[in-house]
């Protein structure tokens, strides 16, 4: 998936691995929860970092399992402390990049 351009001129980039993900859990509505997420408001201090981004984006994908009731949920909570996620999702502690692999498959180089 190509990324997006925001106001300011970063590219928010959805890695291949996180979108397969995504287009697994959500079907025929990954296009939207695609463009949900890249519209997501993230912390500018993280926004450059795409391990960061990665995680972040992941978390929401995790805690919505496939259900965009859920998947609306934790967007907005994203949107309003990305911390929370990161534990609702499951990725808050040292092992996340080890979660990530395990729920999304390798890492791409």
């Amino acid at each position: 998936m190509g990324g997006l351009l925001h106001d300011d001129g970063w590219v928010l980039h959805i890695s291949g691995r996180l979108t397969r993900r995504i287009r697994a859990d959500f079907g025929a509505d990954a296009d939207l929860v695609l463009e949900i997420l890249a519209d997501l408001d993230l912390p500018p201090s993280d926004t450059r970092n795409s391990r960061a981004v990665e995680r972040i984006l992941s978390a929401v994908v995790l805690m919505a399992r496939g259900d965009l009731n859920r998947f609306d949920q934790a967007a907005r909570l994203a949107w309003r402390d990305w911390r929370d996620v990161l534990v609702d999702g499951g990725l808050a502690y040292d092992d996340w990049p080890t979660r990530l692999d395990v729920e999304l498959g390798p890492e791409e180089n």
